[in-house]
């Protein structure tokens, strides 16, 4: 039983904490209005959803049919339940997913109850599900709307997500006498006062990290900066080094230390201990002066002025180059410009869970049609930039239920802080995008798809992937929801040269990051990417452990001469500050 005289205690905290949870919301309104692009975004999804319904009430016979189907469902339900009130203990007429954690409490198997809520909402949901997926003359884009803004709603809507109607829950505030209400509503306040009026949902401590104390602590000295990079080049571990320098291009959406989180998991520092004089980017966190700022000066004054300034710290006119998600695209965009003009220094690219053609690029798709882009490039108008909490919450929205609903059930139901955790710091550590250079890479790739097809212009230059002939190692992951393995399995076709494809275990981030020492998944070689994705898995080969070796394998031979190590600084380019640099401690 509760001790009622602290659980009366505990409403007035939460009381009084709700009051001041409200203040901080509504408190940006005051001077600025509505939140800027909330009711367009609702509005969005009133309109795909509604397109869906409209097409199922036009044909009463397929209505009655759907209500009919969704009737014996629940009266089977219902006789299940009866039966399970008699002691007897008849199958269950939905089951969760597998990896579905949300029931994984007993009581919702156990208590007849809870279970029945349980199913209520398997079934109902995947009712809805079953009528996106079967809805007759809608587009294909729709429809992909339509599901993803179903499994935001239906996400929400789970009885996981409430006291009332979580067994957990339940337990867990009686026995805390509801003070964990109240650190919940505490912290709920204090997330939205970090996202200045809008719901930051964290997912770390944040107080566990610091950049270049515990994360992105590979030695090294910043050689050269201008107004949109800093260029680290790495300290040598090794007495001698490959020849060829090694440039890598990180995505600007997010910081460069996803490559080195620490020494452990570090791909960088992996790298050095292999024997290479590796420079990486680490891009400016924009503000309004960069607006104008567009994809050809992220080609020019990133990848090309990085080139020239690896040449004066090292005396090399040619590198190799590594481009990570977006970072990749742009990487394979300078490809296509150096082959159109001859200036060709990159001599081999190795592209990390990157799409250049964006047929099937996933539910990132959702956010790029025409209106949701002229919607975005308004909001960009503003301040010259799009915020980085707009690109982390679309991302949160690709899985929802673990990334969203998960840590608001621990932080603000069970008053829970998060635990430190190296990934999830970075990820909370967004960058801003300047509106020029998102808009270009919105129409052009996500919308138009010019790349893939041979039609995106920079400075006057059509771009040609086919004449792209040097190596390109291109590695994607089997469960990326960024860019999903079909998408750059397609791509590997649009290069004009040799393409070796090697698909990795895991997802965008850890597929990636697998370090030999504690690899946890493989990965598939299996020759050209031909056919259909499913026939190359089933005849590829796989190989436990990590993809590193394999990887440094295949650039070694292509440039195996060495030289003495370098030593970051000592050449043309004098040391600037110690790496990690200043770039990447600007914060959003």
């Amino acid at each position: 039983m509760p001790d009622f005289e602290a659980l009366s205690r505990n409403a007035s905290l939460f009381v009084e904490e709700f009051g001041r949870t409200a203040a901080t919301y509504f408190k940006p309104l005051d001077g600025d209005g509505a939140k800027a692009g909330g009711s367009d975004e609702v509005g969005d999804v009133v309109k795909t959803l509604g397109t869906v319904a409209e097409k199922w009430l036009s044909d009463p016979q397929k209505t009655l049919e759907a209500q009919t189907a969704l009737s014996e469902a629940f009266v089977n339900l219902w006789g299940s339940t009866w039966f399970r009130m008699q002691g007897e203990n008849p199958p269950p007429v939905a089951v969760p997913e597998p990896k579905d954690n949300r029931f994984a409490h007993a009581e919702w198997s156990t208590n007849p109850v809870f279970d029945f809520l349980k199913q209520s909402y398997l079934i109902t949901s995947r009712w809805a599900e079953g009528l996106v997926e079967r809805a007759e003359g809608i587009d294909e884009h729709t429809r992909h709307k339509a599901q993803f803004y179903l499994r935001q709603i239906t996400g929400a809507l789970s009885p996981s997500n409430f006291v009332m109607t979580n067994p957990e829950l339940i337990r867990h505030t009686l026995e805390e006498n509801g003070a964990n209400l109240v650190r919940g509503l505490k912290m709920l306040a204090e997330d939205i006062e970090a996202g200045k009026g809008e719901l930051r949902v964290r997912q770390t401590d944040p107080s566990g990290f610091e950049v270049g104390v515990n994360v992105a602590v590979t030695p090294g000295e910043v050689v050269f900066r201008n107004d949109l990079m800093e260029l680290i080049q790495y300290a040598p571990q090794t007495e001698t080094v490959l020849k060829r320098p090694f440039l890598i291009v990180p995505p600007w959406i997010n910081k460069f230390y996803i490559l080195d989180l620490n020494p452990q998991k570090s791909l960088i520092n992996w790298m050095v201990s292999q024997g290479l004089t590796v420079f990486c980017i680490s891009w400016v966190n924009p503000d309004e002066r960069h607006a104008d700022k567009d994809f050809e000066s992220y080609m020019r004054e990133g990848i090309e002025a990085a080139i020239d300034a690896i040449g004066a710290a090292t005396g090399e006119t040619e590198v190799a180059a590594a481009g990570y998600c977006v970072g990749g695209t742009l990487l394979a965009v300078t490809l296509a410009m150096q082959a159109a003009t001859g200036n060709r220094r990159i001599k081999s690219a190795t592209l990390l869970t990157t799409q250049v053609d964006f047929t099937h690029a996933g539910d990132l798709k959702v956010f790029a049609d025409e209106p949701q882009i002229q919607g975005i490039e308004a909001h960009m108008k503003q301040r010259g930039y799009l915020d980085g909490s707009r690109m982390a919450n679309a991302f949160n929205m690709l899985r929802p239920n673990d990334l969203i609903w998960s840590y608001i059930v621990n932080n603000y139901v069970k008053g829970k802080a998060p635990m430190a955790f190296d990934l999830l710091y970075w990820n909370a550590d967004a960058t801003r995008m300047p509106a020029a250079n998102h808009s270009f890479y919105l129409r052009n790739c996500y919308l138009e798809n010019n790349l893939s097809k041979g039609k995106m212009v920079l400075g006057n230059v059509r771009l040609d992937l086919k004449k792209v002939k040097v190596p390109v190692f291109n590695l994607a992951t089997r469960e990326d929801h960024l860019a999903p393995a079909r998408s750059v399995f397609e791509g590997s076709a649009r290069f004009g040269g040799k393409v070796d494809y090697v698909l990795a275990g895991s997802g965008h981030i850890a597929g990636v990051v697998n370090p030999p020492a504690k690899p946890k998944y493989g990965f598939w070689t299996g020759g050209p990417a031909k056919g259909r994705l499913e026939d190359w898995i089933e005849a590829a080969t796989e190989t436990k452990g990590s993809w590193w070796p394999y990887w440094f394998a295949w650039l070694e031979k292509q440039a195996p001469e060495r030289v003495p190590a370098r030593k970051p600084g000592s050449g043309a380019l004098p040391s600037l500050g110690p790496a990690p640099g200043t770039y990447v401690r600007m914060k959003a």
